[in-house]
C-alpha cells in the first residue's frame, strides 16, 4: 500500500485528526492513537453501538494501535518522545498553547526526530484574536458566514447543517498538507510544521459562493443564488407518491432536454438567463409536473434523458443504493458490521483497510519505542 513504513502518532479526538490519521491506516501507514487516561477518545462513547465500540469510533479509528498516555506524567510524556523519535507524522488538535505546556509541541519533537511532519488542527489556528476560543464545528459554520446560506424553510432562518463540514474540510486538508510536506521531506530531510484552522478550512470552501460578496460587498440571497435555491434544475421537488428528486445540472443541454420532454422548450430561455425570482414560472411548473408521478417513475424517465438528478435518499437507502454497493463503499468486518470503505482508489497499491478496532490501551507494549 502507498503509506506502508510510515508511521503515524495521532493525539487528536473527535473527528478533524482521527478522519486524516484513518485516511492514511486505511493505505498501509501504522496509526498509532494516543488517548487520554479513563474514557480515552471522547469519541468511544458518542452515539450508539453496535458491537464492542461505537459506530462513530470505529468510522473513524480502524485499523489503528491504542496506547494511553497521560502527558502530566514525565514517565509518560518521555514514553511519546521516545516513540515521536522514530515517527515520520503527529498529528495533535490541542487548543494553541497546551502542546507546549505538556512539552510535546513542535520544537521538543523537531529536538529529537528533525524529519517529522508535525500537523496541529485547531478551531482557529495557532495565531489571531480567537486563538484561544473553544469551538466545534457548528461555531465555525456559523462565523464563517457558512450557516447563513443554509436556509432550509420559508421563514429565511438558517438551518442546522447535516454534515460537520468544517470538521471533515480540516480533516481533509490536514491530510493534503501531511502529504506533500512527506513528500518535500524526500528532497530536503527536513519535516515541517503545519497548522490547520477549522475555521480557515470553511473560508476556503466559500470559493463558488461568494460573488455576490466579492463582486458587490452584499450578502448572497440564498433563494436567488445560483446553487442554493434560485436555479429550477438546482431544486428539490415533490412527487406523487411523498418521495424528492434532486434536479442538479443547470447546464442547457440539461434545460433543454427536460423541458422539450414535458412540453414546455419555452422556458428555457428563463433558466439560461441565470439564477433569481424570475426563473419561478419554471419551478412552479416543475413542481407540478413531479407531483404527477411517483419517484420511481421519474427516476426512469430522467435516467433516459440524460439529465442530471437523484433521488433523495434516506441514510438506509443510500447504503442499499446499487451505485454504492458496486463501487464496494459498505466493507463488513468478521462479526459483520458494516464499515465505510476508502474513497481513495488506486489501480496499483490499492487500500486494504484494517476493520478492526483497537481496545482502549490495547498496544501498551509500544512505549518501548522501537518499530513492530
Amino acid at each position: 500500500m502507498k503509506l506502508e513504513g510510515i508511521r503515524v502518532l495521532d493525539l487528536s479526538n473527535f473527528l478533524p485528526g482521527p478522519l486524516l490519521s484513518l485516511t492514511m491506516a486505511d493505505h498501509g501507514a501504522e496509526v498509532i492513537k494516543i488517548e487520554q487516561p479513563g474514557e480515552g477518545d471522547p469519541g468511544r462513547h458518542i452515539g450508539l453501538s453496535d458491537g464492542p465500540h461505537t459506530v462513530f469510533f470505529r468510522n473513524h479509528n480502524r485499523g489503528k494501535k491504542s496506547l494511553v498516555l497521560d502527558l502530566k506524567k514525565d514517565a509518560d510524556r518521555a514514553a511519546l518522545l521516545e516513540l515521536a523519535a522514530t515517527a515520520d507524522v503527529f498529528v495533535e488538535s490541542f487548543r494553541p498553547g497546551v502542546a507546549k505546556r505538556l512539552g510535546v509541541d513542535y520544537a521538543a519533537l523537531r529536538a529529537r526526530n528533525p524529519r517529522i511532519v508535525y500537523c496541529s488542527i485547531s478551531a482557529f489556528g495557532q495565531d489571531g484574536p480567537y486563538r484561544d476560543r473553544p469551538a466545534h464545528d457548528l461555531a465555525l459554520e456559523a462565523l464563517t458566514g457558512a450557516l447563513s446560506l443554509n436556509v432550509g424553510t420559508d421563514d429565511g432562518k438558517p438551518a442546522i447543517p447535516g454534515l460537520p463540514l468544517a470538521d471533515l474540510l480540516s480533516g481533509m486538508n490536514g491530510l493534503a498538507a501531511v502529504l506533500m510536506a512527506l513528500l518535500r521531506r524526500q528532497a530536503t530531510g527536513e519535516g515541517d510544521c503545519i497548522d490547520i484552522s477549522m475555521m480557515d478550512s470553511m473560508v476556503a470552501a466559500l470559493r463558488n459562493v461568494v460573488g455576490p460578496t466579492f463582486a458587490e460587498g452584499r450578502q448572497p440571497d440564498p433563494k436567488q443564488e445560483r446553487t442554493t435555491g434560485g436555479g429550477a434544475f438546482y431544486r428539490i421537488y415533490e412527487t406523487r407518491d411523498g418521495g424528492r428528486i434532486a434536479l442538479a445540472g443547470q447546464e442547457p443541454k440539461f434545460v433543454h432536454a427536460l423541458l422539450r420532454e414535458l412540453g414546455r422548450p419555452d422556458f428555457a430561455p428563463l433558466c439560461l438567463q441565470g439564477p433569481g425570482a424570475h426563473q419561478k414560472p419554471v419551478m412552479d411548473f416543475l413542481a407540478q409536473a413531479f407531483r404527477e408521478h411517483t419517484r420511481g417513475e421519474w427516476e426512469e424517465r430522467l435516467a433516459k434523458l440524460d439529465v442530471c438528478f437523484g433521488g433523495v435518499n434516506t441514510l438506509p437507502e443510500a447504503f442499499r443504493d446499487p451505485q454504492v454497493l458496486a463501487r464496494g463503499m459498505v466493507l463488513r468486518d468478521e462479526a459483520g458490521l458494516p464499515h465505510i470503505a476508502s474513497p481513495i482508489r488506486f489501480l496499483n497499491e490499492p487500500g486494504t483497510p484494517s476493520l478492526r478496532s483497537p481496545g482502549l490501551d490495547e498496544h501498551r507494549d509500544l512505549v518501548r519505542g522501537s518499530r513492530p
